[in-house]
């Protein structure tokens, strides 16, 4: 499980003390900086009685957090976004206008109970982001660290985002999705309940899978495998002798005439495996929705 908020995020400063004396109940009410100091906040923020800020948060106009909420060291809110429910973001977070977080899930099964969102450090999230809280099966979504959220994209209820993500704009993950480090969901894509992305896939834009999606692997149209995500691993710094590795298993396990279970067991009888070929293998091993599957006709382009 991801570990989605760090525990170091400064000392937190909780706002009780500043609704008290604005609603009275102390002699001598003072200006929201002098109570929470190094926090800035805009006038017209809204900001419940639970809410915890830690050192260095700013809070931009027109906001509305209410509920369990937490925000670490750093964190920028620019303007015109909600925060609800039982919600911890870790630090450095950066949420454009038109974002919420902790809403409702989408699950007409939800009763209300009390669900959560863990989002941990340096998270970017542009316009109109959406990420919502757990479900009623479920009980919380969890997003890593340094992912970006481009404009519109969706977070449903129970998903698991690991590290180093780019959702482009328009993106839908649908529930109890679980996307890998480093994995990359063009613009528009969709991706059906359960799926899974492994670390370092790409999906095409405008493309959708209702099928796993390996690592390592570049996809697009109906969950139609095309070939290794080649620029992406030499961008994360993979070594070619690996990459080379993965274009040979990719070769045996999606392109030739005997079926999937047939290659894998080819594959492994080759002898010593990468370290990358041997979690492809493994992933496709544990799928329960069955992997996306190679194309009709041969088409190996990385472009």
């Amino acid at each position: 499980m991801i570990a989605a908020a760090s525990k170091s995020r400064g000392p937190a400063v909780r706002t009780d003390e500043y609704h008290r004396r604005k609603r009275g109940k102390a002699r001598t009410p003072e200006p929201l900086a002098e109570i929470l100091p190094s926090v800035r906040v805009h006038p017209s923020a809204v900001i419940g009685p639970e809410v915890e800020l830690a050192a260095g948060v700013e809070i931009g106009p027109f906001c509305l957090l209410d509920g369990r909420i937490r925000l670490g060291s750093g964190c920028r809110l620019l303007g015109h976004f909600t925060i609800l429910g039982d919600s911890e973001l870790g630090r450095q977070n950066i949420l454009h206008p038109n974002v919420v977080i902790g809403d409702e899930p989408q699950d007409i099964a939800y009763t209300g109970g009390r669900r959560r969102v863990l989002i941990g450090d340096a998270n970017v999230f542009r316009e109109g982001v959406t990420v919502h809280r757990g479900s009623e099966q479920g009980e919380v979504t969890i997003i890593g660290n340094a992912n970006f959220f481009m404009q519109n994209a969706h977070v449903a209820h129970d998903c698991r985002i690991g590290n180093g993500t780019i959702i482009a704009g328009g993106a839908l993950l649908a529930g109890w999705v679980e996307v890998g480090n480093g994995v990359i969901v063009s613009g528009n894509c969709v991706v059906h309940q359960f799926v899974r992305l492994g670390r370092y896939s790409m999906m095409r834009g405008l493309s959708r899978t209702s099928r796993d999606v390996p690592p390592f692997c570049l996809m697009d149209g109906t969950h139609t495998l095309r070939a290794i995500n080649s620029v992406g691993l030499r961008r994360a710094g993979f070594s070619p002798p690996v990459i080379r590795s993965l274009r040979n298993a990719f070769a045996m396990l999606f392109r030739g005439p005997q079926n999937l279970k047939i290659a894998l067991e080819k594959l492994e009888r080759q002898g010593p495996l990468s370290a990358e070929v041997a979690e492809m293998l493994e992933f496709i091993r544990q799928s329960t929705r069955g992997v996306a599957f190679a194309p009709r006709r041969t088409h190996d382009r990385e472009d």
